[in-house]
């Protein structure tokens, strides 16, 4: 109450931060003339001279007036555009590094080629990051006489370009990419085995297009890049054998909330007796429970034509949130497999995690970050908590004329579909566009059926015929026409009108049912209406819907029903609407949650990722400084040798010689020499100081012998095979913690503080691993027998068969990756037959 009276008095905060702009709007407009009167020849020296004076030291803080104003002049000699003031509001906003939520049909594409050419101007590089290739291709194509007007380059990033072109698209001052694929050149980067083999060059600053789709819908979607496993498809086909024709409630439990499902006793029991085993959680079946439970996840979770389709033999993932199929992406886990084995087609081989990093972490390696999206405001904490993003709600250029109507209720989903069907007949008679809105494919479908039945002419964009989105979405405000979408399909494309569909009314938006997200609601919703057109936006919702179905159970339709509603019957309920309200606000919460939860766990991973990556581009950047690296290497690696053999300051001669042992074991250097220069040591520094001269001036004096750039290039394709295999083995040992670690909770424990506990545990046991591995090579390297080509073209084998999978987990811990078994566990039995654990003997360097 207070604050919104304060609101009144003082405006908002937005208000406040909209009136701030207005002086930097002022200092544009007072250029316009000066502008309007240069020749393009003029315009374009002006370019080069900002561009020559950031290079000077001046800030792109002082030069945007005269940026902005150039730039908007070039749009009008170019396009014939001239950006309203409006628009250099928001241009301004994603300059300073904010999210500027600008509503459909205002001009966001327009209003993102000032910022890109501002910060360009420092000759870093400008992205412009949306959600897939055809926007990608079809914004740059669009922006290209603009940028080159101004003498900059523009370039497109696309999943069929090879690194050479790759490479040539980052280092232009302009360049249009999906967030997958920046993040996946991140990680492919982060493999290679050559510097000068990078494509990406230091990120400097991006806009994302439709923000709140990729930081918000996607960010429960890790990048992983995978290699292949060896798990036998005949075990996927014996699984999903073992869990078909199982019965609800009889033999497993299904929680639709929280998306998973489990087995009951009866169930247990049924499935035992199915695969002939004794006991499915014996641990020699630990592998076949695994499959178990993700065969009951494809077969009762995951739906066809809502959560994937089968088209020519091949299972493709639908994305949740538009509706459009995710080419190349598969499900992790072995969860991928489990669905072809339902649906009978070719099982592909499983995956191992090679690599992986989440969009919140990939973003946040930009030096700035802005977005620009028509509906931010509903998500502004989260923009502000996890990327440190403001939102900024910038002011329409023309007053909205869209009439927002009250959801309409049926009792039944039957009688809702066809009071659908009479209300677009009706505007379809009338020459009034419509614009359907459904959940899922399925529904579309089911739909398009009902119409067909009506003889409606209309068309269908969903997973199944996504080629067609861009000329159905150019029709889809022409008059008469129908058009039913799935979610958001064809968002990124403005849906404009002729003058008859305006005269008929504009367009009409109709949503079938309520999605889980307001936000994608009001999505759907701001299709209609843009630049001051008329139109109309209405939901149809049923007690069937799943939103209601899952939050109110059947309660609600019961109450209905004893309410006297008849089956065909519709009404307005404040009761139901608020219903709607809460459940959304409760899926909002907990997804909010879920995007959380992951980023805390990957921060952990995270800082692991940038230690790890670091040394590897101190590898590769500079030959001489792997000599650097190997030194730090012996020198951490006696320190940690010393302190487990010798706990205590002071030193017994037994332990001198333990160390000297181990020492002698792990480079094969002269034991006699050794103990000559440890010899009358007592305490653990004087030890430390002489072990690492001594092994130092053996190495200097070993690289000595060798030819220094064969040397250099053994040393460095050792070091990061070592470091690669390392990770690789942690990342699986993560996900096997991520996956046992929120029992810990039962034992009254924080979840996430045991994870970041045992993680560093685990990071340090793998640092001195690799501490000791390097060390061990690097004292019996041959570099006479050593070839790099032979290296290098395995490498490139390995890469060019890396595949990009998207993670099925939606709990924020992540999914297991299939563990390679052929390793020795840090608790088996040493092999040395020493009779200690691995962790205790051999592996406790």
């Amino acid at each position: 109450m207070i604050t919104n009276v304060l609101a009144q008095i003082f405006g908002t905060a937005n208000d406040r931060a909209v009136k701030q702009l207005q002086p930097l709007v002022d200092a544009i407009n007072n250029l316009e003339t000066r502008m309007k009167s240069s020749s393009d020849e003029q315009l374009q020296e002006l370019s080069k001279d900002l561009r020559q004076r950031v290079k000077n030291g001046q800030s792109l803080d002082e030069i945007l007036p005269e940026a902005y104003a150039l730039a908007r002049e070039a749009a009008w000699r170019v396009f014939g555009m001239r950006p309203f003031d409006v628009q250099l509001m928001g241009a301004i906003v994603l300059h300073q590094g904010k999210i500027s939520e600008m509503k459909t049909g205002e001009g966001k594409t327009l209003t993102a080629t000032l910022a890109l050419y501002l910060n360009a101007l420092s000759g870093k590089g400008s992205h412009l990051v949306t959600v897939n290739d055809y926007l990608a291709k079809r914004d740059a194509q669009w922006a290209r006489p603009f940028y080159e007007f101004l003498g900059l380059s523009v370039a497109v990033l696309t999943h069929d370009l090879n690194d050479i072109d790759r490479k040539n698209a980052y280092n232009s001052d302009i360049l249009y990419a999906t967030n997958n694929e920046l993040g996946f050149d991140y990680l492919r980067d982060n493999m290679k085995f050559r510097y000068e083999d990078y494509v990406q060059r230091k990120l400097n600053f991006a806009i994302i297009d439709e923000c709140d789709s990729i930081l918000i819908d996607e960010a429960r979607t890790p990048l992983i890049i995978s290699g292949g496993s060896e798990t036998s498809s005949n075990l996927y086909t014996i699984t999903q054998q073992a869990v078909s024709n199982l019965e609800r409630g009889v033999d497993y439990e299904l929680d639709e909330k929280e998306r998973s499902v489990l087995l009951t006793e009866v169930g247990h029991d049924k499935v035992e007796k199915r695969l002939r085993i004794a006991n499915l959680y014996a641990i020699e079946n630990i592998s076949i429970l695994h499959h178990i439970m993700q065969a009951l996840k494809a077969n009762i979770i995951f739906k066809r034509d809502f959560d994937y389709v089968v088209r020519d033999g091949e299972v493709l993932i639908v994305d949740e949130f538009t509706g459009r199929i995710l080419s190349g992406r598969r499900y992790s886990d072995g969860l991928h497999q489990a669905i072809e084995a339902k649906e009978d087609v070719q099982i592909e081989k499983e995956t191992q995690t090679l690599a992986s990093i989440t969009l919140q972490n990939f973003f946040r390696l930009y030096t700035k970050l802005a977005g620009m999206t028509g509906t931010a405001m509903t998500e502004a904490e989260e923009f502000m908590k996890i990327y440190r993003l403001d939102v900024v709600a910038i002011p329409t250029n023309k007053k909205m004329q869209r009439l927002d109507k009250n959801d309409l209720i049926f009792l039944t989903e039957r009688a809702k579909f066809a009071e659908i069907a009479k209300d677009v007949i009706e505007r379809h008679k009338k020459g009034q566009p419509v614009l359907i809105g459904t959940v899922a494919v399925e529904k579309s479908e089911r739909l398009s059926d009902v119409l067909t039945a009506a003889r409606v002419p209309h068309n269908v964009l969903n997973a199944k015929n996504h080629a067609r989105e861009a000329e159905i979405i150019a029709h889809a405000g022409n008059y008469g026409a129908v058009t039913i979408a799935t979610n958001m399909a064809g968002r990124g494309t403005d849906i404009k009108l002729n003058p008859e569909s305006i005269a008929a009314g504009g367009l009409y938006v109709l949503g079938t049912e309520r999605h889980e997200s307001r936000r994608i609601d009001n999505q759907l919703r701001g299709r209609s209406g843009r630049q001051g057109d008329p139109g109309e936006s209405r939901f149809y919702i049923s007690l069937e819907d799943d939103l209601i179905r899952i939050f109110a159970g059947d309660s609600m339709k019961t109450y209905m029903q004893r309410a006297g509603m008849a089956e065909d019957e519709q009404i307005e309920s404040r009761t139901v609407s608020k219903l709607i309200e809460r459940s959304q606000e409760k899926v909002e919460k907990h997804n909010f949650e879920i995007r959380k939860h992951l980023i805390e766990y990957d921060d952990v991973l995270n800082q692991h990722r940038h230690v790890i990556f670091s040394i590897r581009q101190d590898v590769l950047k500079d030959a001489d400084q792997i000599y650097e690296v190997v030194r730090d290497f012996i020198n951490a690696m006696v320190q940690d040798m010393v302190a487990f053999h010798c706990p205590d300051r002071m030193i017994t001669p037994a332990q001198c010689l333990d160390v000297v042992t181990k020492i002698v074991s792990m480079t094969g250097l002269d034991r006699a020499a050794l103990e000559q220069a440890v010899a009358g040591k007592t305490n653990s520094d004087d030890l430390e100081r002489a072990l690492v001269e001594f092994l130092l001036k053996s190495y200097a004096a070993y690289r000595d012998n060798s030819s220094k750039e064969v040397m250099q290039r053994a040393e460095k394709w050792l070091m990061l095979e070592t470091i690669d295999q390392a990770w690789k083995q942690h990342m699986v040992n993560i996900d096997h913690l991520k996956e046992g670690i929120g029992l810990r909770g039962w034992g009254q424990k924080n979840p996430l503080i045991e994870y970041k506990r045992e993680s560093y545990i685990m990071f340090e046991d793998m640092m001195r691993n690799i501490r000791a591995d390097i060390v061990h090579h690097i004292f019996h390297l041959k570099p006479e027998h050593f070839n790099s080509q032979q290296l290098e073209r395995k490498r490139e084998k390995e890469l060019e068969e890396i595949k990009m999978i998207s993670s099925s987990d939606t709990s924020g811990t992540g999914q297991p990756a299939q563990k390679d078994d052929s390793r020795v566990g840090r608790n088996d039995d040493c092999s040395c037959n020493s009779g200690k654990k691995y962790k205790k003997c051999c592996g406790q360097v």
